[in-house]
């Protein structure tokens, strides 16, 4: 038994070596993209790549953030994050409220939600979100507030095929981000929790009163400076 012991100790100790080589790597590589996207649009993600294999095409085109209406982030922060500029990535409060409530409320903050589209991948493994715990600090350091509303903006799904600010203002609208009203910026951050089954052009009674209750929040962050560290 002794001799098998000490015939497997090099193996293993090879085998976790190159292990740790390889961890070790892996984040480097992350840090690397992190850093890298701060100033670099990122390419695609993982949610878009696929949606393109599977549909065939996506409708997505950058939009640089001085080219979309301010009200359109308000408008999201109101509608996702309320707290985005006085948290470092993590609203604690929202998350203890969701404990307290239970598994059918979110309280994923708009920077985390743009480590799960950009780094990671979307179902709700243990592992996705141990990475994106890890990540979220890493990218609050890295980006500024307004960077992070600016790739959300940009990656995340409004309809089927639909990806990004430019193509939703176009589809829903047929206008352009920096011409969009605060209604529709409104009914657009209306339907981000649930883009295939909730529409702009066509809204339901529910999204209709979520606009209006998102119109006002973004007045709100407004006036009493929860907007200031993006605008």
């Amino acid at each position: 038994m002794a001799g098998l012991w000490a015939s497997m100790r090099a193996p293993l100790r090879w085998a976790l070596k190159w292990l740790g080589r390889g961890l070790l790597a892996a984040v480097a590589a992350l840090l690397a993209l992190v850093v890298l996207f701060s100033f670099v649009n990122p390419p695609t993600t993982l949610t878009i790549w696929s949606e393109a294999h599977r549909l065939g095409s996506v409708d997505h085109e950058w939009t640089p953030v001085e080219e979309i209406a301010p009200v359109m982030l308000r408008s999201v922060v109101a509608a996702e994050d309320a707290n985005f500029c006085l948290h470092w990535g993590f609203d604690m409060r929202a998350i203890r409220q969701a404990l307290d409530e239970g598994a059918g409320r979110g309280a994923s903050t708009l920077s985390q939600q743009v480590v799960k589209n950009v780094f990671l991948w979307q179902d709700r493994s243990w592992l996705r979100k141990a990475l994106e715990a890890m990540i979220t600090p890493v990218v609050e350091v890295v980006w500024s507030k307004r960077r992070i509303l600016e790739v959300y903006l940009n990656v995340a799904e409004f309809d089927e095929g639909v990806f990004g600010i430019n193509a939703a203002a176009f589809r829903y609208f047929r206008t352009s981000p920096e011409r969009l009203s605060p209604r529709q910026a409104a009914l657009l951050a209306a339907i981000l929790p649930d883009p295939k089954g909730r529409s702009a052009a066509k809204p339901s009674q529910f999204v209709l009163r979520k606009a209006s209750q998102i119109v006002d929040g973004a007045e709100t962050i407004l006036r009493d400076g929860r907007a200031d560290c993006f605008e």
